[in-house]
């Protein structure tokens, strides 16, 4: 198990890094991934509240077309766009390894108990997943949220495997980046835990204020229960698992279910 000052039982002790270094590095990190993205999400946000009409009447795509009419094409830069999106993860893995922490490994992704990491990770999807849905009707019935419109993709073949792989790449790098990475880098800078968790849940609620007041508050909530299972259980793993299964049900649900069902908004 590891701690929070990222000392690992029975791990090599590898080179100690600086303080400096541990604060360019994780700079950098969330600069190519989830820091970037929250940038993106506040003026996003910034841009919504100006522009009036109010934040229901307006919509947020999560998974949009990138080429309309070219099916080819489309699926071409979906997979281009995952992949790419998938580099900040492979990057922490050669940092933890070159820290002589064993990669992904010391945060708890690996295949040593994925009983436990599927299990645990249904069981926190189930009991999310659906607060998060009754939460978000609320707020945008308040008029605090756009209506979020998990996917506009085209009816192809490939759409509901781009749909599922989307998924997948948002757990992984959510996860990986905003609760093992961020947790690791912040305890060898002397963060408290609690200083550490406002951070994380902060930075997650933060990134998804693109889509309105609910996406920050919903976030920041799941950043919170997320953090505080981390230290419990010392993986990533079953978070990982709980995150693709929420998003993979938002998404595939919505492109079964959307002009369906009077219940569930679309733009």
């Amino acid at each position: 198990m590891q701690s929070e000052s990222g000392q690992v039982a029975g791990s090599p002790p590898g080179e100690r890094l600086s303080p400096r270094i541990v604060r360019s590095e994780m700079l950098l990190v969330l600069a190519l991934s989830v820091g970037a993205s929250a940038v993106s999400a506040l003026i996003s946000f910034v841009g919504s509240v100006t522009k009036g009409g109010g934040l229901k009447s307006q919509a947020a795509t999560l998974n949009a077309s990138a080429a309309p009419g070219r099916p080819w094409l489309d699926l071409a830069w979906q997979v281009f766009d995952i992949a790419t999106a998938l580099v900040p993860v492979l990057l922490v893995a050669h940092l933890l390894l070159r820290e002589g922490a064993g990669g992904l490994r010391v945060i708890g992704l690996d295949r040593r108990r994925p009983a436990f990491d599927l299990g645990a990770g249904a069981g926190i999807a189930a009991a999310i997943g659906g607060t998060g849905l009754l939460f978000y009707l609320a707020v945008r019935a308040a008029g605090f949220n756009l209506t979020v419109v998990p996917e506009s993709l085209p009816d192809v073949w490939w759409k509901i495997p781009v749909l599922v792989a989307s998924a997948l790449q948002n757990a992984l790098l959510e996860e990986v980046i905003v609760v093992g990475y961020l947790l690791r880098r912040l305890g060898q800078l002397g963060w408290t835990p609690a200083a550490s968790l406002v951070a994380s849940s902060a930075l997650r609620g933060t990134y998804h204020l693109y889509q309105g007041i609910g996406g920050l508050i919903g976030n920041m909530v799941m950043g919170v229960v997320f953090v505080l299972l981390y230290r419990r259980w010392g993986r990533v793993g079953p978070l990982v698992a709980a995150h693709a299964l929420i998003d993979t049900v938002a998404f595939v649900g919505y492109a079964l279910l959307a002009g369906e069902v009077s219940w569930l908004p679309t733009a």
